[in-house]
């Protein structure tokens, strides 16, 4: 009886359905029978090849190398030995040079001080911390950098990376996902590319530091915004810059900046790892060289391996904005904490920075007296602003190939070695950058240059330039 009923009941669902409902399930229920009687995939059911048959494709096959080849005269295959110290000489291949392609911009590397409070830390804590951030590697000394870094940049809160590439390549990610977008100068530094990668944004790019393609492409999007309000709603703009671009040696326009992030409603990340100690009357960077209220930058980052001379980075905002990244930034939450002794390290240079706010006026100066003295070279044509530590020399002829212009690089840089003069060729994955740089020589200035030693690098290049080219 109960079966007659559940038969009924069935019938009169049946039939108040919908008819596409009844297809629907009818296939269902055909689909889930085939499923149950079909026969399996066997691999041993598979024809086997006979021996011929393998031996052919054995010998059709060409293996690939594991790495391309590398030409013997390639500058990976011919590395320089350092001994000591990279300081503001440094001994290369037994010459001793001075170094003029180190960003030690402060001179802090062979601080005593810095060294002495390093050592006392060392002896307290270790060398490692044995773990991230998140688990067991946080140690007094992280609690008060962060600390010391927030009120040196006038922020809310910090949170210090343990290495400086890091820093910014995992900021951007854990703000910046697939549905954002993100506008960016076309001569970022690789770290904010790939910080761009990982965050799967749609990424536009304007020509470098101009303002008029900038607001181009904000018009563009205002255009498309238009005709999907709902997507424009639902979608969040960034832009991103460096303050002084590494590729370059250029300021960015932060005023300007500033006024299209207003305008357009951008959150504006820069990261500050060159200009962090070098640009401002007292170090704190380009907001600090434009006089520009820091609250109007959602976000500084800067690495502490340049100015600072220790090692890691530093991500800076109010505390809403930092504290997403303890739980969000890659870098942060997988990497080993900063060592101890390296967090106390920046920790004295910074007090450095503070006691001696004069150190910033001698970097200008020298800045300035490089920048006259090298934009007179024949043959090497001089590019980056007169304030900014590093600045590039390009050939003034360029070769027809790239390889031919890095090659008479090279030359000028092996002729300066063996003259006392320590310089880089910037190298770059040129299969990965978005905009390849040209070939240069990269010159990093810092406070400890004397008027006779700048006066020597440019009689050095002055006479490579008259040799090599």
């Amino acid at each position: 009886m109960s079966s007659l009923w559940i038969l009924l009941e069935m019938y009169q669902v049946m039939n108040d359905a919908p008819i596409y409902h009844v297809i629907l399930e009818v296939c269902l229920v055909m689909l889930v029978l085939w499923l149950l009687v079909r026969k399996s995939y066997n691999p041993l059911d598979a024809q086997e090849l006979t021996e011929a048959e393998k031996e052919e494709i054995i010998s059709e096959w060409i293996p690939e190398p594991l790495v391309e080849s590398i030409p013997e005269t390639h500058r990976v295959l011919n590395p320089r030995l350092i001994n000591g110290k990279v300081g503001k000489y440094v001994v290369i291949d037994d010459h001793k040079c001075l170094n003029m392609a180190s960003h030690n911009f402060l001179g802090l590397v062979e601080n005593k001080e810095m060294e002495e409070t390093a050592i006392k830390c060392l002896e307290k804590y270790g060398v490692g911390s044995c773990g991230p951030r998140g688990f067991y590697g946080t140690v007094d000394v992280h609690l008060e950098l962060e600390e010391k870094i927030a009120k040196f940049v006038n922020m809310e809160e910090a949170v210090v990376y343990s290495y400086g590439f890091s820093t910014i390549a995992s900021a951007i990610p854990a703000y910046a996902k697939r549905a954002d977008l993100i506008f960016v100068d076309e001569c970022v530094n690789f770290a904010i590319q790939k910080g761009l990668d990982a965050s799967r944004s749609t990424i536009r790019f304007y020509k470098h530091n101009s303002m008029e393609d900038l607001e181009r492409l904000l018009e563009e999007q205002v255009k498309q915004d238009v005709l999907k309000p709902k997507k424009a709603k639902a979608t969040r703009r960034f832009l991103v810059v460096e303050g002084i671009y590494m590729n370059t040696g250029s300021i960015a326009p932060l005023p300007k900046l500033i006024e299209l992030r207003k305008k357009y409603k951008l959150r504006i990340f820069i990261d500050e790892s060159l200009s962090f100690g070098t640009l401002g009357s007292t170090g704190r960077g380009i907001t600090e060289y434009f006089n520009i209220p820091v609250e109007e930058v959602d976000l500084l980052s800067s690495s502490l391996e340049w100015s600072v001379a220790s090692i890691g980075g530093f991500c800076a905002g109010t505390s809403f904005i930092v504290e997403h990244q303890r739980l969000s930034g890659l870098g942060y939450c997988f990497s080993a904490s900063l060592p101890p002794l390296l967090a106390s390290a920046a920790i004295k240079a910074l007090d450095i920075m503070q006691e001696n706010p004069s150190m910033f006026a001698e970097l200008k100066q020298n800045c300035h007296l490089v920048q006259e003295s090298l934009e007179s070279i024949n043959g090497l044509t001089l590019s980056g602003h007169e304030d900014s530590p590093v600045k590039h020399l390009y050939l003034s002829v360029p070769c027809e190939t790239r390889e031919e212009e890095e090659g008479k690089l090279l030359a000028i840089v092996d002729y300066c070695l063996t003259h006392g003069i320590a310089l880089t060729v910037p190298s770059y994955l040129e299969d990965k950058e978005v905009n390849l740089p040209r070939p240069s020589l990269r010159i990093a200035v810092n406070i400890l240059l004397t008027k006779e030693e700048i006066s020597k690098v440019k009689n050095v290049l002055s006479k490579a330039c008259e040799d090599m080219l």
